[in-house]
């Protein structure tokens, strides 16, 4: 486990985020706080998850005199538009078909927040999903319940072994923290 010099915070409930966070090697504690995900309007759509993530680790603002903040937002685009997390069954069913047999963007954003500093970049990766049947999205759905996932998948999952043709960009952007940037960014950050 790589111990940095400062206590790292990762203010995510997400469980993908702790695993790569984890897989990486760093020691870390989980705080969450709730944020209101608003974003304005006239915002162009690859630049929310840097804000959403900027705007949760403005949530820390006191932790961060102590302690590195990483926060994390993740968005899926299809046709100019979000895809957000579904509200149920049904509505992951009407987003997993809109992407069915065409690619999608998706956009990771983080912030690293410690005393005055901090850093938020956003990656993108582009996902080519095969066409799927409707008994497969059924399947998915009933067995993966991917609720809690921008797009309704996650690409670790089922779904990303049988239906992704290919990634143009890193997967573990696409799983929700692009971990190469973050590493090099918290590996850079000295007491």
């Amino acid at each position: 486990m790589f111990k940095l010099q400062i206590p790292l915070l990762l203010a995510s409930g997400s469980p993908r985020r702790k695993e790569i966070l984890h897989q990486a090697g760093f020691e870390f504690e989980v705080k969450i706080k709730n944020t209101d995900e608003v974003y304005p309007a006239d915002i162009p759509l690859q630049d929310v998850p840097q804000y959403l993530a900027k705007l949760k680790a403005a949530a820390f603002d006191e932790e961060s005199k102590s302690k590195i903040i990483l926060t994390a937002d993740t968005v899926v685009i299809l046709e100019n538009k979000i895809l957000g997390k579904p509200k149920d069954a049904a509505h992951a069913l009407e987003m997993l078909k809109s992407m069915s047999g065409k690619p999608h963007d998706v956009v990771s954003g983080f912030c690293i927040k410690y005393k005055n500093e901090e850093i938020a970049y956003s990656n993108h990766s582009k996902v080519y999903f095969k066409s799927f049947s409707d008994e497969e999205l059924h399947y998915y759905i009933h067995n993966f319940k991917p609720f809690d996932k921008a797009g309704a998948y996650g690409i670790q999952e089922w779904i990303g072994l049988v239906g992704i043709e290919r990634i143009e960009g890193s997967f573990y952007n696409v799983m929700g923290l692009p971990i190469h940037l973050v590493y090099k960014e918290l590996m850079n950050i000295k007491a």
